[in-house]
């Protein structure tokens, strides 16, 4: 009995030992895990509290504007390979807006010596684009309606061209603005007022933190951490549904702002996502506005970005005549009525 008692003891050691060895390491890694300090994302303070009342009055503070007029810095951007992760940024351009409640623009792109390279304009239901600039082939008057979806145009007909190379960064340029469609500039500068009473709508307010570069420091690839709130404009189905019509972005970094805008369409797809910049004094009052916004139209694949060169000398609710938002085609350019071409297509 002795020896079979001794025998088992020391089997017991010989387990338990390396058993207990091996926790002690466990621990001991752990424990230089927990004391290790690791550099995290920091997230931006003081956060300011706000209700939903508060988020609709700060989106109805920038609404009271009835028109803008003003110098402009034009940004293009064509998004089509996106999903590579590639974009074709062009040039930056100046140009001069004219902006007008309700749904009404005109734009003229200029180039070196204030020379015009497009025109376009919305009266609120149809839209007209006049590319001037460019060989005969891409120089068009194009017009359509606004509510009516297209195809993407391709002014010159081809991607590629003959030899199996790009088209030019200008047939490029072309057929980003062939495809910008000016009123949704006004329904991104202009944004649309909220109506907390209005019938079958709903608003639901969250919050968000979105890790972001941080733009503070130049040359850093640092990485910080932005807390929002999120105001979901909803409306109610007749099948005990909600979709969202539009989503307001609210920077609460030392106070609120709105900071971005995102509409859908009855599918819940994102149609315009809306930037805004920090606010500034605009024309001789008190009016606060976003010095520089960046739509960008996913489905039709081009971001624009308009910054205001000199918002103190903009022009503030002036008011102006309808027919100076519906272009004329006096150039005796080429016309291309989308209508048209949507109702009987080109043969392939």
């Amino acid at each position: 009995m002795q020896k079979r008692f001794r025998l088992y003891s020391v089997t017991k050691f010989s387990f338990v030992a390396p058993f207990a060895l091996s926790v002690l390491l466990v621990l001991a890694s752990a424990c230089s895990l927990v004391h290790k300090k690791v550099e995290v994302e920091r997230l931006l303070t003081p956060l300011a509290e706000a209700n939903t009342e508060d988020l609709i009055a700060a989106v109805n503070s920038t609404t009271g504007v009835r028109s803008i007029h003003g110098r402009v810095d034009i940004q293009f951007e064509d998004t089509s390979f996106a999903t590579a992760g590639i974009a074709e940024k062009y040039r930056t351009a100046e140009g001069s807006i004219y902006l007008q409640r309700p749904g009404k623009v005109f734009l003229a792109i200029q180039g070196p010596l204030a020379i015009d390279i497009a025109q376009m304009t919305s009266d609120g239901e149809h839209f007209r684009i006049a590319i001037l600039k460019g060989d005969e082939k891409y120089r068009r008057f194009v017009k359509g309606t606004n509510n009516a979806v297209y195809p993407k145009l391709d002014m010159d007909g081809n991607s590629s061209s003959p030899d199996g190379k790009s088209k030019s960064s200008e047939a490029q340029a072309v057929n980003a603005m062939s495809n910008l469609r000016p009123q949704h500039l006004t329904d991104a500068l202009l944004l649309h007022p909220i109506d907390a009473h209005a019938a079958g709508i709903f608003y639901s307010q969250s919050e968000a933190f979105e890790s972001e570069k941080d733009t503070t420091k130049a040359d850093t690839n640092k990485r910080i951490v932005r807390g929002y709130y999120l105001l979901d404009e909803l409306r109610a189905s007749s099948d005990n549904t909600m979709r969202v019509l539009r989503r307001f972005w609210f920077d609460r970094v030392g106070g609120i702002r709105l900071a971005r805008l995102q509409t859908f369409d009855d599918k819940g797809v994102l149609i315009d996502d809306v930037s805004y910049g920090a606010l500034i004094k605009f024309g001789e009052g008190s009016t606060m506005m976003s010095g520089k916004v960046s739509l960008t139209r996913p489905q039709e694949h081009y971001k624009i970005s308009i910054t205001y060169q000199s918002p103190e000398s903009i022009t503030i609710d002036k008011e102006y005549a309808d027919d100076a938002f519906v272009l004329q085609n006096k150039w005796g350019l080429t016309e291309v009525d989308l209508d048209t071409r949507k109702s009987n297509p080109p043969k392939q």
